[in-house]
């Protein structure tokens, strides 16, 4: 029967004793140990080597966005993933007075931008990760520029009444529009803290603020909304853009008109449907985004394609046979959305769309109320449009052309 080793008894006359091999056991442990702290430090060392390593080769933080320019940077820079949307009313007193108070408010927002896209004088956006990436607009409501005889477009106005509307006053309109973007939530949350002060100093009260978000979208690929459907397929090319979205050359050009919409969808009830009735609905297959009538997403949607019983391929109450230029002679918007979820039963879209002239959303917007089929999926509760500011050119401030 084996024995433990300390109790055997060897018949070799060279084994030590019990007390060496005491000592020799002693021996051999510190040996192991040094063995050991020689490999837990060579671990150690080489995980710092390794965290340098990869520190050194991490890709270097995406670049600022440069806040001055002919146009604003939140329609020429690609979208950032969080937006939030500000609106502000300037309480009238006399014209003089109200126009100098707009003045001194766009001149404090040019500098709070501007300061947002370089090396920050607030420590909260100085982060060690580089300067952050931020994009804004800033535009004026109808009510304020008609007030002041503002320089803006001939026939910038409210929005007429579309049936099904459901709009709530404390979601839309005002006097100021200013929509944030940002790569994370944290540079947003200071930023609108940073343009909200700026406003109250002007004598601006706030009306009402929305946040939205973009889903995970590969660099070039169009965001999908909360349907799943892409959303900002059809958007118009530079060429296009300056015939439909930009003001014309002279005091409106790189100026243009958002039209936003705050549009509660039952994504519920949607997601309930056979994926073949959302595309039927939607005029759009949900997978690749490509149209009924086409193979890949960009394809133009061929609206007078059929089948061979005669029905429409694309359905006459699909959306995108209602939205599609060939409609509107060709026009053009520059949609850029994101989606808001502001709790169960509460979640949607934030439409934003670009355009020279709000009557191009006016006539969509009709057709989409008498017969889209997304109509018992959606709902209108918000709505605002302002008449989107040229950019800031270096050593400018925004709005100096609405003074003449």
């Amino acid at each position: 029967m084996p024995t433990e080793p300390e109790n055997a008894s060897s018949s070799d006359p060279s084994a030590p004793s019990g007390v060496g091999r005491r000592r020799a056991l002693l021996a051999a442990g510190a040996v192991f140990a040094a063995g050991v702290g020689a490999a837990v430090g060579e671990l150690a060392d080489g995980a710092r080597t390794a965290g340098r390593a990869t520190t050194a080769g991490a890709p270097p933080p995406e670049a600022p966005i440069p806040f001055h320019g002919a146009r604003q940077t939140g329609l020429t820079a690609p979208q950032l993933p969080a937006t939030k949307l500000l609106a502000f009313d300037l309480p009238a007193t006399s014209a003089a007075a109200d126009r100098e108070a707009l003045r001194t408010l766009l001149a404090a927002w040019t500098r709070t931008l501007a300061a947002a896209a370089g090396p920050s004088p607030d420590p909260r956006l100085r982060t060690g990760a580089g300067a952050p990436r931020t994009t804004s607009l800033v535009g004026l409501g109808p009510a304020l520029a008609a007030r002041l005889a503002l320089a803006v477009p001939a026939g910038f106005a409210e929005l007429p009444a579309f049936p099904g509307d459901r709009l709530d006053p404390a979601r839309g309109g005002g006097d100021l529009l200013l929509q944030l973007c940002a790569a994370d939530h944290w540079t947003l949350a200071v930023l609108a803290e940073l343009a909200t002060t700026a406003a109250h100093g002007a004598g601006a009260a706030p009306r009402w603020a929305q946040s939205g978000f973009l889903p995970p979208t590969a660099p070039g690929a169009t965001p999908r909304n909360l349907f799943g459907f892409k959303d900002g397929t059809a958007n118009p090319d530079e060429d296009l853009a300056r015939q439909w979205v930009w003001g014309p050359p002279g005091p409106h050009e790189n100026a243009t008109v958002m039209v936003y919409r705050r549009i509660r969808m039952d994504t519920a009830a949607f997601a309930a449907l056979p994926e073949e009735r959302q595309n039927l609905a939607m005029g759009r297959r949900i997978g690749d985004g490509a149209p009924l009538t086409g193979t890949a997403e960009h394809d133009e949607p061929e609206l007078y394609a059929k089948h061979p019983d005669g029905a429409y391929v694309i359905p006459t109450t699909a959306h995108v046979r209602l939205t599609g230029p060939r409609l509107d002679g060709g026009a053009r918007m520059l949609r850029r959305g994101y989606s808001y979820d502001d709790g169960p039963g509460d979640r949607g879209l934030l439409f934003c769309a670009f355009m020279r002239d709000a009557g191009q959303f006016t006539r969509v917007q009709q057709r989409l109320a008498e017969s889209d089929a997304l109509n018992p999926f959606v709902e209108h509760n918000g709505s605002a449009v302002a008449y989107v500011l040229p950019g800031a050119p270096e050593g400018t401030a925004l709005g100096d052309r609405l003074w003449a």
